[in-house]
């Protein structure tokens, strides 16, 4: 595992702080004002909450938009590693508790997912984890069981790789699977509960696959 270098941690930092300055003031502003009563502190800390986080998804994407990551082997010491570990730090200070602990409904967490960069097409949901949303594209009426875990990230030893993971339309991932990177899943297909998809595999319109590691049951 390559260590997070110090101005990777100060440019993240850099980038939170202004998340949550933004954040802070604009819930003073809207609601520091307003005769609430006992409940004053309570409303100006829910909504700063909530303005951190929506300041954090634009934030966010705008450093995306800059330093967009790039899929493939990151060499050390390169703009795209660079980028891949700022990232990471966003998810790991941030994004994580909103991905992995289910608090909020499958709905809402279609938004989220798709404020952090992931392409959903029409009814399309999940009750697992995303872990790298702008890397993540699935296509209509898909369904990500419950635990289901969908990676981009690949880091073993020193090596440290991205790959898009990319689902058809009306694919079924079942709860507690594992879809590793560079996975391509074709329409109707489905993967099954528990199952572990190996990296760059190719599963084909309207086939099964179940098992660790995953193969075709029909």
């Amino acid at each position: 595992m390559r260590k997070i270098t110090p101005l990777q941690i100060t440019l993240f930092f850099l980038l939170f702080g202004g998340v949550l300055i933004l954040g802070i003031a604009t819930a003073y502003r809207l609601l520091g004002a307003l005769p609430l009563g006992d409940f004053r502190g309570i409303a100006v800390v829910g909504s700063a909450v909530v303005f951190i986080y929506l300041y954090a998804f634009a934030v966010y994407r705008l450093f995306l938009h800059f330093m967009p990551l790039s899929e493939g082997e990151l060499a050390e010491g390169s703009r795209e590693e660079f980028a891949a570990q700022v990232n990471a730090l966003f998810y790991l200070m941030l994004f994580n508790s909103l991905i992995r602990t289910h608090f909020l409904p499958a709905p809402l967490m279609r938004l989220v997912y798709q404020a952090l960069g992931a392409r959903m097409g029409a009814n399309t949901y999940s009750v697992g984890a995303l872990l790298d949303p702008p890397l993540t594209e699935l296509g209509a009426n898909c369904i990500i069981g419950h635990d289901a875990v969908l990676f981009c990230h690949a880091i073993e030893g020193r090596h440290f790789s991205l790959a898009r993971i990319r689902a058809g339309n009306n694919v079924t991932i079942g709860a507690t699977a594992v879809i590793m990177p560079g996975v391509n899943i074709g329409d109707g297909a489905i993967v099954s509960a528990g199952a572990v998809v190996l990296k760059n595999t190719r599963i084909g319109p309207n086939e099964v696959w179940g098992g660790v590691p995953a193969k075709r049951l029909r």
